[in-house]
């Protein structure tokens, strides 16, 4: 079981890819770091892994499967600023609830997953420019665990954050991943990736 990147080509241009002929693999249950210089294509690697980029060449699978064919949700993305991928007029309730549309267990599972991530009650009535990025980041946190994923997409989460809320929600990552969350974290911290992933792969180049 595992998100895979098959002989990836990518970029925002055809004739100038940032990505070429890159296979990478996140296994069900274990976290992958990603680290390497910056404009060497880590984060459109990430966004073609959560479908949010079209590759020119090559192809992602969900356990095995095409990812245009898994369910929606099933692999879930976190950003390194929070401020550009929430709406700005929610409350961070609503932010968490967003991928709930369906309804399931609405209000027990997001207030359950809020204090999961260290946000409290009255937290959840409060605007993005009412809170600080770390609570930013925990409400983006919670709203990536809402849809249960099976992959979860850290793109430098932890940049803007403080090391007391990196590590908290690091834990609670670490706990999905226990659980059998595939995790692909992206840094340029090394000293963190260290600690957290199971392993770490270096990815030094765009195209050859």
């Amino acid at each position: 079981m595992s998100l895979h990147a098959h002989h990836i080509t990518a970029g925002h241009h055809p004739g100038d890819p940032v990505l070429t002929d890159v296979t990478l693999t996140i296994p069900a249950g274990t976290t992958i770091g990603l680290t390497g210089p910056s404009g060497s294509g880590k984060t459109t690697l990430a966004r073609v892994l959560a479908g949010l980029h079209t590759p020119h060449r090559g192809h992602v699978t969900l356990d095995d499967q095409p990812l245009s064919t898994a369910e929606r949700g099933a692999v879930a993305m976190l950003f390194q600023s929070p401020r550009q991928a929430v709406t700005g007029r929610w409350t961070l309730g609503r932010i968490i609830a967003e991928p709930l549309r369906d309804g399931r267990g609405r209000a027990g599972t997001i207030g359950v997953t809020a204090a999961r991530v260290g946000l409290t009650d009255d937290l959840l009535d409060r605007r993005p420019h009412q809170v600080s990025d770390g609570q930013l980041q925990r409400a983006c946190l919670a709203r990536a665990l809402v849809q249960q994923p099976r992959y979860l997409i850290c793109d430098e989460m932890t940049a803007m954050l403080d090391p007391a809320t990196t590590a908290a929600l690091t834990t609670v990552i670490t706990e999905e991943t226990r659980r059998g969350l595939g995790v692909l974290t992206i840094s340029h911290h090394h000293t963190l990736l260290d600690a957290w992933a199971d392993h770490t792969i270096q990815h030094d180049a765009a195209a050859p």
